[in-house]
């Protein structure tokens, strides 16, 4: 199972960046940084919400839309600007997996990469569909139709990150150095020393 660093890495990912990059004005080296640190965000989010029940719900998703057809014509999707269908499929995505704390997300990311989070909102709404089909791609591949082998699909994908791509990540959570990403990410993202919500999705990603 490839891990997600690994897709950004292969040419569908390199297509991806470079169609973001030129979707929002943004470099392809800080595009590349932000869909590093957003997708492991998008899919620790995604196992979390399985591992309380919603594994029906995804598995719905991925069986009926989100079959992995958007990966075969990546090229085409960003020909002359990402259809407003793509962008709109990708806000209820992101709705649903963050709810009211995807503006936070979308701050953090913002602070982490020096990007302005207008664009990273953008990028958001169009990794999120693509995501998804990869996704819909690798469950059909295993035969997936259980939370116990959803969670396992979403577990290998992230478990695969390398540190390279794991410090990125922590950086953004861990804004004092003291290896608390719990903590430090409530109080960043949040604005107080709080546990659940974003901090309990990044437990999730971490398996703290």
């Amino acid at each position: 199972m490839s891990g997600l660093l690994d897709l950004l890495s292969s040419p569908m990912g390199k297509q991806m960046i470079h169609g973001l990059s030129n979707q929002t004005g943004q470099p392809e080296d800080k595009t590349a940084d932000v869909l590093s640190m957003a997708m492991p965000l998008i899919m620790g989010q995604m196992k979390r919400n399985v591992s309380q029940g919603g594994a029906d719900g995804l598995l719905n998703a991925l069986s009926s839309k989100h079959t992995g057809g958007i990966l075969d014509n990546l090229g085409g999707l960003f020909d002359g600007g990402v259809d407003d269908s793509v962008v709109n499929d990708g806000a209820g995505i992101l709705g649903h997996v963050f709810g009211n704390k995807q503006p936070q997300v979308e701050n953090a990311l913002s602070q982490k990469s020096g990007m302005d989070a207008g664009s990273i909102a953008q990028i958001l709404k169009v990794a999120a569909p693509i995501l998804m089909g990869l996704l819909g791609q690798q469950r059909a591949q295993g035969n997936i139709n259980d939370a116990n082998g959803m969670n396992t699909l979403l577990g290998s994908m992230l478990g695969g990150q390398p540190k390279r791509n794991q410090s990125l990540i922590e950086s953004l959570i861990d804004a004092d150095g003291d290896g608390s990403v719990l903590d430090d990410v409530a109080g960043m993202v949040l604005g107080g020393k709080k546990k659940g919500g974003i901090g309990g999705l990044l437990g999730g990603l971490f398996g703290k």
